[in-house]
């Protein structure tokens, strides 16, 4: 029985995927389940880190089931996860000691405010700005708020890490790894080098013993071992963070070419080649996939925390929609020129404001609003903050973007996807496969394990041909659309900088 199939987990912050595809990178079979967050406080966020270990076996079952491919099919496994999301587990047991603190949690927003007087050296060092969304404020809250966490730690009884290195460890049954992109993601590793920073450590008081060896996304990172759903031995060879799995499914693998992924959050990725680009408008500097020992490459990164968030706040929080696809079709029906205006900051706005202390504000309300026309103002809201990133990061290239490359689950949206484009003033293209997250890190998994002969070979079975959306509004309407919003988000800033939490 040849060995001619990948198996890519995608744990997302939502959901667990699994999905087997073939050797042409066709989706055969998909498992999947919603892995429930918990908000023990406003602002807090976590995981529990048994439920998402109990999602990838169940939804590895499920997807093998489905594509109707044996576990014995499989050459190599590929992992993309919700990045910055962070674990604290007993070495020997591998059971946490606390939830996950997952991404959008902002509870170390103290922590941070205590550091700004180190931010300069610390985002030359890690092209990352000082904000609870990374992962060492999150390390160093549970070792001093985890009773004895911190005792056990300088012990050498603790390791961290995030969620790949979770999944690794539990795959493998205690490899303690992770890949660069998720690395670069953690305030420690410094961009230059790769490598974990004592200088970083120290400062956020991160015991380096703690950190699990990093590697280049396609490579070896164990074998599975003790699993009940898979046999022993089948190979972990592509592991990458979401964003940076996204980049290489849509084959953005060299200098200038950009995507954005509409998930949870929205997350825009400019391929920077070898050069590491300082952002001067709080853009990110992060690690590019990379294979086996080629050079570093790097991406300027835009982050929103709430993009497919807000839709699943009307859904689940409302309880407006009862799916969500349903959005579009209810934003249609709002009136095009209203002025309700939407700032989705449900845990802080990221790119390129960075205002941690914000929370959601809607402005505009008059007594003919409308469900409608708030939804459309959620989408809306969306569409703007990624019209602040585009502004920034052409900035930053010293170049204009001809079009916008966008996938996730957001992007299924014909509704959304056309205001985008009016917002934008320039092209937005669908692309083929919605999912392309899944689909890097099976990339990488093929690479890593040697499926195809080059990377080329494998970059040519990706699909073309997506749907092109194309601006209808003129550049007058867009400049008073816009306007309206940085106004909101400006008011939104001044009252919570003012104590109005």
């Amino acid at each position: 029985m040849s060995r001619d199939h990948l198996l890519v987990i995608d744990q997302g912050t939502t959901s667990t995927r699994v999905i087997v595809y073939d050797r042409d990178l066709k989706s055969k079979g998909i498992g999947q389940e919603e892995v429930p967050l918990s908000y023990p406080r406003p602002g807090w966020v976590e995981h529990d880190p048994a439920a998402i270990e109990a999602s990838v076996g169940a939804q590895v079952t499920a997807a093998l089931i489905n594509a109707r491919v044996r576990a014995e099919q499989i050459a190599a496994i590929g992992i993309t996860n919700q990045r910055e999301t962070t674990i604290i587990w007993d070495r020997e047991n591998g059971q946490p000691i606390a939830p996950a603190l997952v991404w959008q949690d902002r509870r170390t927003t103290d922590i941070c405010d205590r550091l700004r007087g180190e931010e300069k050296w610390i985002s030359r060092a890690t092209g990352l700005v000082i904000d609870p969304y990374f992962s060492a404020t999150k390390i160093a809250w549970l070792l001093e708020n985890v009773e004895g966490a911190r005792r056990r730690a300088e012990a050498g009884e603790l390791a961290a890490g995030t969620v790949d290195t979770l999944l690794i460890r539990h795959l493998t049954g205690g490899e303690h790894l992770t890949d660069v992109t998720n690395a670069s993601r953690t305030l420690l590793m410094d961009l230059e080098t790769d490598q974990w920073s004592d200088e970083l450590c120290n400062v956020f008081g991160v015991p380096r013993s703690l950190l699990a060896e990093i590697r280049p996304s396609a490579g070896d990172f164990g074998k599975t071992r003790g699993l009940d759903y898979l046999p022993d031995g089948i190979p972990i060879t592509g592991v990458a963070g979401d964003q940076q799995a996204s980049l290489f499914g849509q084959g953005c693998v060299r200098d200038g070419l950009t995507k954005c992924t509409f998930g949870t959050g929205a997350f825009l990725l400019a391929h920077t080649g070898d050069r590491i680009v300082q952002s001067r408008h709080g853009l990110l500097a992060t690690r590019a996939a990379t294979v086996g020992d080629e050079p570093a490459q790097y991406a300027l990164e835009g982050s929103v925390f709430i993009a497919g968030a807000a839709v699943q706040w009307f859904r689940d929080g409302l309880k407006v929609i009862r799916s969500a696809s349903e959005i579009g079709d209810l934003a249609l029906k709002g009136d095009p020129e209203t002025e309700v205006v939407f700032v989705p900051a449900f845990t802080g706005l990221g790119s390129p404001h960075w205002l941690p202390d914000t929370r959601g504000t809607m402005f505009g309300l008059t007594r003919e609003t409308t469900l409608a026309d708030i939804a459309r103002a959620a989408l809306e809201g969306v569409a703007y903050q990624v019209a602040d990133m585009i502004e920034a990061i052409e900035d930053d290239l010293s170049e204009l973007l001809p079009a916008l490359n966008v996938d996730g689950g957001m992007s299924r949206s014909d509704a959304f996807l056309g205001f985008q484009a009016d917002v934008l003033g320039r092209p937005v293209v669908r692309s083929a496969e919605v999912e392309s997250t899944a689909l890097g890190a099976a990339l990488l998994a093929g690479l890593g394990v040697g499926l195809w002969p080059d990377r080329e070979s494998a970059l040519a079975l990706l699909a073309s041909g997506g749907r092109t959306f194309k601006p209808t509004r003129d550049a007058a309407w867009r400049s008073v659309a816009l306007g309206r919003w940085r106004r909101a988000v400006e008011t939104t800033r001044g009252h919570y900088r003012l104590g109005g939490r």
